[in-house]
């Protein structure tokens, strides 16, 4: 039930309302009202662009990244090759004074050598020159007894002597028929008959004496004579032993020895001063202080394409008997005077393609050239081709150094003070 004493009396409510909204009018000391401005919306060309920016940003810092690694790779390489490339001694070699002539080895052997072999088979009956004996042409060596031989022979001679006799007479009974034929006492196909086997019979005493003929080849054959004038340097017989035919064993050896060959191998670079009949010295280490003289008589007109060098024989005077075949000689020959150069022994490489040596150029990259030996002392070696002022050798090569190979050249006191081991890790 509701108070309605006094009319001007107003709900609390609505009091307390009009009394919030004076209180918002009245301005509060020390506090501005402000409002936020209204924002105007993006535009797409701006939103594009900031997009391609970060786009780029990213981008950017991505390549370098790559970059960077790709630099960090390439230096790690580097770095990787330059301690993998083996340690080399490379020094410039010394200039050697220049030569005139130039000395090779050469092997002596004798103007004839030749193996014997018996071309009978039997039993050796004697012989008569041991090792060292000289002989004459046509000297008899040894006897070989042939009995089986001797029978073929006689065996032959005896079926001559049957296919003789029986061409005696079919010929002479072709010659009765054909004197009777005139007078056709006998028919024509009987003097025919007799006629070829007249022929026939011939034929045989051909073939029968051919026979005899071999055989008495083969019986010559029991005496063994001196092919030419020389010397027996083998004999691998004696008496008694069973001797086959043909080359399964050899009876003697002979070598001619009154003239003896030198051969040489003579470098390419020297072939144009080769001349035929021209007179060359050679020397012999069992006679010091003593040269012989030698006569240039021919060339193989070929290069060896392994050696690269040039066969060359002389021939040298030997009727007093100094010389002996199988020797080794050194040959003394002319040259124009020619630049050269010294490097140690151990500088040289030895290989399928001949002799070489590893050399080092400014960019550390080895090379492997091939060289000329000309005099070599044991310790050092004489180079006249194949070097060039301003390489630098390399002093001992690695067994596995190999053309275009990166190399670490360094002076020997540099290996000291390294404290590493010698050239090339040995």
């Amino acid at each position: 039930m509701s108070d309605t004493s006094n009319p001007n009396q107003r709900p609390a409510a609505s009091q307390d309302v009009r009394a919030v909204e004076a209180h918002n009018q009245i301005p509060h000391e020390g506090h501005d009202t402000q409002h936020a401005p209204a924002q105007k919306p993006i535009a797409p060309g701006v939103a594009v662009t900031s997009l391609v920016i970060v786009l780029l940003v990213f981008a950017g810092v991505a390549v370098f990244g790559i970059l960077g690694r790709i630099h960090h790779l390439n230096v790690l390489a580097k770095t990787t090759q330059a301690a993998a490339a083996p340690v080399v001694i490379a020094l410039p070699p010394k200039v050697g004074a220049p030569i005139d002539t130039f000395t090779l080895p050469g092997n002596v052997t004798a103007y004839t050598d030749s193996p014997i072999y018996a071309r009978s088979s039997g039993y050796l009956t004697k012989w008569y020159y041991d090792i060292g004996s000289h002989v004459k042409q046509g000297a008899l060596l040894a006897e070989i007894a042939t009995p089986e031989v001797d029978q073929e022979l006689a065996q032959a001679e005896a079926d001559l002597g049957t296919a003789s006799a029986n061409a005696k007479n079919a010929h002479s009974q072709a010659q009765r028929y054909q004197g009777l034929v005139d007078s056709n006492a006998v028919s024509q196909q009987d003097t025919e008959t007799f006629t070829n086997q007249a022929t026939a019979t011939a034929s045989a005493v051909k073939s029968a004496q051919s026979n005899v003929e071999r055989l008495k080849q083969l019986v010559s054959f029991e005496k063994v004579y001196a092919p030419f004038d020389g010397v027996v340097t083998a004999r691998s017989i004696d008496i008694g032993q069973l001797i086959d035919a043909g080359a399964a064993r050899e009876l003697f050896h002979m070598q001619a020895l009154n003239t003896l060959r030198v051969y040489t191998n003579v470098p390419q670079i020297y072939t144009t001063n080769l001349k035929h009949g021209s007179k060359i010295e050679i020397t012999f280490p069992e006679f010091p202080g003593r040269s012989f003289q030698g006569t240039l008589v021919r060339t193989a007109n070929a290069i060896d394409p392994a050696s690269r060098t040039l066969l060359v024989e002389l021939d040298v005077d030997n009727r007093k008997g100094e010389l002996l075949p199988g020797s080794l000689a050194q040959v003394h020959y002319k040259a124009p005077a020619m630049e050269t150069f010294v490097i140690p022994v151990s500088a040289i490489i030895f290989r399928r393609q001949g002799t070489q040596v590893g050399t080092v150029g400014s960019d550390n990259i080895a090379h492997v050239v091939p060289v000329t030996i000309g005099q070599d002392d044991g310790a050092t070696v004489q180079i006249v081709s194949g070097l060039k002022e301003g390489d630098r050798v390399i002093q001992d090569p690695p067994d596995s150094l190999i053309e275009g190979q990166r190399v670490n050249p360094q002076s020997p006191s540099n290996q000291t003070q390294n404290g590493q081991p010698g050239a090339g890790g040995k």
